[in-house]
């Protein structure tokens, strides 16, 4: 039962105001996307590393991967993450039977965490990392006024590595394209298919980087740590 990684790089991340792929930028001294493609390459249980970029940064990418001591395969991405995804999970090799869909902006993720949800994937199928939320939401209609208050208690927000079995994920990616379906992750491409997705409690620390006050909360997070562990 081999263990795969899809780590999505492959965004532009308009939103941080950089001139280049938000995941060039330093945190902590190293590339954002470094932090977890060398979780993922490095973990005992993860037989396979594919990181899917765009094409305007896959000669970039290839050259610093080149310069790693582990082995990482790198595949474009398409025009949505959905794509990218897709492309990444058709990247994996015949002997991988689950694989986990992971963020390259989230820098955080623990081991223990993905050893966790390794184990969970293995008996539910259908497996995702979220946190419950810490503030009250409304929705909002078009004319901004509030048309509910959902029950907070009921209320996680979604972060990665979500796990899958690998055949029940690619089954789900070829309903969404041939419906023409998008969704916002991959758990809703299998929810579509009515298969049961299981929620694992994840860690408030595992953020994705997306706009500056990000960046900024993610260097107290090394700090926290690297004290922590007496670096």
């Amino acid at each position: 039962m081999s263990t795969g990684v899809v780590i999505v790089a492959a965004g532009s991340g308009k939103r941080m105001g950089a001139n280049r792929n938000k995941l060039w930028l330093p945190l902590g001294g190293k590339p954002i996307m470094a932090y977890a493609v060398e979780m993922f390459a490095t973990h005992p249980e993860i037989a396979e590393v594919v990181l899917v970029v765009s094409e305007q940064d896959h000669a970039e990418v290839q050259a610093w991967i080149r310069e790693m001591p582990y082995r990482v395969k790198v595949t474009l991405g398409g025009a949505e993450r959905q794509d990218s995804v897709r492309q990444g999970i058709m990247a994996l090799s015949p002997d991988c039977t689950y694989v986990l869909v992971h963020d390259a902006a989230r820098p955080f993720v623990r081991a223990e965490e993905i050893s966790a949800i390794i184990a969970q994937v293995r008996k539910d199928q259908a497996t995702i990392m979220a946190v419950p939320v810490k503030d009250t939401i409304k929705v909002v209609g078009p004319t901004g006024t509030v048309e509910a208050t959902p029950a907070r208690e009921s209320l996680w927000a979604v972060q990665t590595p979500q796990a899958f079995r690998l055949s029940l994920l690619i089954e789900a990616h070829k309903a969404a394209q041939a419906a023409g379906r998008i969704g916002t992750d991959d758990a809703m491409l299998v929810e579509w298919l009515g298969h049961p997705v299981r929620i694992m409690r994840g860690n408030y620390e595992n953020i994705k980087i997306t706009t500056p006050d990000d960046l900024w909360i993610g260097e107290e997070i090394l700090r926290r740590r690297r004290r922590g562990s007496g670096q």
